[in-house]
């Protein structure tokens, strides 16, 4: 099958066990909106510990499940952060929330119009994205929960053969979706630091507009590629791109077991490029990262990732991470991973460790306690290392 795009297109259908991998139709990945409508990573749990908040709003959401059997489903989550840290720089603390609204109309049998709109805000002076760099860090330690304002995240059509042998997305896209994902890859459910989310040596645009597109190579191989905006601005979407010719490329070469099991047994290599911007605000950006990962007994991932960059915009030069993961019952999630980074400029190195357990209350109500230590911050080489606690929350109606 193919991992073209975790925002690629519909994705996971339930199974009736515990643990069990759930059918992954199209090539939606983890964080995507695809992935985001059908709870729990892509496996299933059939006894729930509270069916809150869909047990205190059964007319909201029978009328929510009415449009969905229409062929309209979406969801209206939020997600809160709050970090804390024992660096001696900094503010000491970093809160903030993502409202988001998002979902995907079946238009045809083979074609389907997906959407998401969200709301990023601060709470404080500091947003959690940018509170690694606050403790003297170079890392981004709350991936996504930035002070964005509104913006417009995806907002694209998605073309599949009748057989599933292809896709094609076009229109408002991030490529984040569908670019080098395995099965922990999103910031929302699962790690909160960059370095295990997309690969930090990628210098990975905002959504704007592009188009990608995926394809089996037999049972097992596939191939994705992807054209973006590297200027996207979600905040102000534009056409831009047709004008200034400022590319973000990428091509993916990668194996997976089955179709079901799509960002569960994965290996890939990717590459990709970044145009130079013509203002000088950007040099040209190229590099090439390796990421495996396999779910064993539908409990245990371990994975391996690496990456390197030449330019280099991204945040880090060359990075390699490895992990493990633990599904447990009741979809509850728990993650322990080890990052070592290399960044332009700097002669020594970072090491990252981030532990974290999701806290399945119900389907719609997640809590997950982190911890982060960071051990030679590169802009603070005075402090040999720091720790950072975070809480994360999420509710969806």
């Amino acid at each position: 099958m193919a991992q073209l795009s975790k925002c690629l297109v519909t994705a996971l259908v339930p199974l009736l066990l515990p643990g069990t991998v759930v059918a992954q139709e199209g090539l939606a990945g983890p964080s995507s909106v695809a992935a985001e409508l059908s709870p729990g990573d892509g496996l299933t749990d059939p006894q729930p510990r509270t069916s809150f908040p869909r047990n205190a709003l059964p007319g909201y959401f029978d009328w929510k499940d009415g449009f969905a059997d229409n062929g309209f489903r979406f969801n209206l989550d939020y997600l809160t952060l709050g970090q804390w840290s024992d660096s001696d720089l900094g503010q000491g603390d970093a809160a903030g929330g993502i409202l988001r609204l998002y979902g995907s109309w079946q238009a045809t049998e083979t074609g389907n119009l997906t959407f998401k709109i969200e709301h990023r805000q601060a709470y404080g002076e500091v947003a959690p994205q940018f509170f690694g760099f606050d403790t003297g860090a170079l890392s981004i330690t709350g991936t996504a929960f930035n002070d964005s304002g509104t913006i417009l995240t995806n907002l694209f059509w998605t073309q599949r053969s009748p057989d599933g042998r292809w896709t094609i997305q076009a229109g408002q896209i991030d490529v984040t979706d569908f670019l080098d994902i395995y099965g922990m890859v999103s910031p929302y459910t699962a790690f909160q630091n960059l370095a295990f989310n997309t690969n930090p040596t990628i210098n990975a645009p905002n959504p704007g507009l592009g188009i990608a597109a995926g394809a089996k190579l037999g049972d097992n191989f596939y191939v994705v590629g992807s054209v973006a905006d590297a200027n996207g601005d979600p905040a102000e979407p534009n056409a831009d791109v047709f004008e200034t010719g400022e590319t973000f490329k990428s091509i993916e070469i990668g194996y997976t077991s089955g179709g079901d099991r799509l960002y569960f047994d994965n290996v890939h290599l990717t590459f990709w490029r970044s145009d130079e911007a013509e203002d000088g605000s950007r040099a040209e950006d190229k590099g090439v990262t390796f990421s495996a990962a396999w779910l064993i007994d539908n409990t245990w991932m371990p994975f391996i990732r690496a990456g390197r960059s030449e330019g280099t915009a991204a945040l880090y030069e060359r990075s390699l991470s490895t992990g493990i993961g633990w599904y447990r019952r009741n979809n509850d999630l728990a993650g322990v991973g080890f990052n070592w980074a290399e960044a332009k400029g700097f002669d020594e190195t970072q090491f990252t460790t981030e532990a974290f357990y999701r806290f399945n209350i119900s389907p719609d109500l997640q809590i997950t306690p982190s911890i982060q230590f960071i051990r030679d911050p590169l802009l603070n080489p005075a402090q040999d290392d720091l720790a950072i606690l975070g809480l994360r929350a999420r509710i969806v109606f």
